[in-house]
């Protein structure tokens, strides 16, 4: 804990679909609070320990689940918000708990690892939001939010107070910028990508009312967990049946495929009732070997271990610019598939594309033309990818390209706002 930390009256917190991160501003100044040893963020992710009954959080969580300690792996919570799922309850070890208060509980630790580094907990919160939860539903976009402050208030919290996250991230790119310039904002996260057109500025960042340089705001429910799961339905799900067609020509009904590359509908198919329907679909196989994999998968409950490999393909891929390795040895021994950076920018073209045009439908919005923005501020993970920059760069050409923290810079920016 530090004195300066323990002055902060307030924080920032993004909760984010595949990583969560915490800041607080003090004098002037933003600071990310270490939050799981010496890191500043934390796997959205929550383990449920059947065996000594115990919860775990983040890279801990994940570890568990990884090292086949029996329980409950739960991620990319931050899906659910918006859906007739918040409201329903599922079981863990503690009995049937609905999924608003399991993000309540995970939103609470993240509160308690910050409490412990400040010293306190600041009463008051500005908590990140996507431009929008669920596409074209106004009232289904509201009750997330709504989710979202009633887990927020459990957790522990009095002042709420939401910030649109590509706006955030403005915030803390503004810190950098030595002149006035008109910036598109690039947040690309695991669940959503949202965009922005500001107006930035050393003398404007003394403004305490900021409404008039934020031009135009466009998202678009497409995230790092989209762009998982069709690398998992092409690259992985073919080898466990899907697309395959059985002895009477027809193909082998696609549904479990989807679900089990769906972070937050894996955890669905490990009840009996889905479990016995998968079973049923040994007929629908010529080649039963396929069926075989994907039973191995839902009986040892390894879906999370396969997304995750393909998850960190998709990242090797992109960061050695070389095709990496799929380890599928839980479904078949010594089974493994591959993903190329070529792969991953021909799989994920269209879903690149509707995001593209998100980006110019936000440019268009505040009444400009490309070429007159002075850079593209980039922020959140799946902005990384390199397939996805190139893109960019292609579709945005001439205007540079500015990578931000991009697993800090919404909660920094956050907590910039929470004067």
């Amino acid at each position: 804990m530090s004195t300066a930390t323990a002055n902060a009256t307030a924080i920032g917190i993004d909760f984010g679909t595949s990583n969560s991160a915490v800041a607080c501003r003090v004098a002037g100044a933003t600071r990310l609070l270490p939050i799981e040893g010496a890191a500043t963020t934390l796997p959205t992710a929550i383990f449920f320990n059947a065996e000594d009954r115990s919860t775990h959080f983040g890279r801990d969580a994940i570890a568990l689940y990884l090292a086949g300690v029996e329980g409950r792996l739960m991620r990319s919570l931050k899906s659910l918000l918006g859906s007739p799922l918040m409201q329903e309850k599922t079981a863990i070890f503690d009995g049937l708990v609905s999924f608003e208060d399991i993000i309540a509980r995970f939103l609470r630790e993240m509160a308690e690892r910050a409490a412990r580094e400040m010293g306190r907990l600041p009463e008051r919160v500005v908590i990140g939001r996507p431009v929008h939860f669920v596409d074209d539903d106004s009232k289904r976009d509201e009750r997330a939010e709504q989710s979202l402050r009633a887990a927020a208030r459990a957790a522990g919290f009095r002042d709420i107070a939401f910030q649109l996250e590509p706006i955030a991230a403005a915030f803390d790119y503004e810190q950098r910028v030595r002149k006035e310039s008109l910036v598109l904002i690039v947040d690309i996260g695991g669940g959503t990508s949202d965009f922005t057109v500001v107006r930035l500025g050393p003398e404007r960042a003394a403004r305490e009312e900021r409404g008039d340089d934020v031009l135009a705001t466009t998202g678009v429910h497409i995230g790092g967990t989209d762009y998982d799961q069709r690398l998992n339905l092409d690259r992985v799900m073919p080898l466990l049946g899907f697309g395959h067609h059985g002895p009477q020509g027809r193909e082998v009904p696609s549904k479990v495929f989807f679900d089990l590359s769906s972070w937050h509908l894996i955890n669905w198919l490990y009840l009996a009732k889905a479990t016995r329907q998968a079973r049923e679909l040994r007929t629908s196989y010529a080649d039963t070997r396929l069926h075989d994999r994907l039973m191995a998968v839902l009986d040892e409950r390894h879906g999370h271990r396969v997304l995750g490999a393909v998850e960190q393909a998709k990242i090797d891929a992109s960061v050695g610019d070389a095709p990496a390795t799929i380890d599928l040895d839980c479904a078949e021994p010594g089974l493994t598939s591959t993903l190329s950076p070529a792969d991953m920018a021909q799989q994920l073209a269209a879903q690149f594309e509707a995001v593209i045009a998100c980006a110019h439908a936000c440019v268009k919005r505040a009444g400009l033309r490309s070429n007159e923005l002075d850079a593209i501020y980039l922020t959140g993970g799946s902005s990384a990818l390199r397939p996805f920059q190139q893109a960019l760069r292609k579709s945005f050409a001439g205007v540079p390209l500015v990578e931000g923290d991009l697993f800090g810079g919404v909660a920094s920016g956050l907590a910039f706002a929470a004067r």
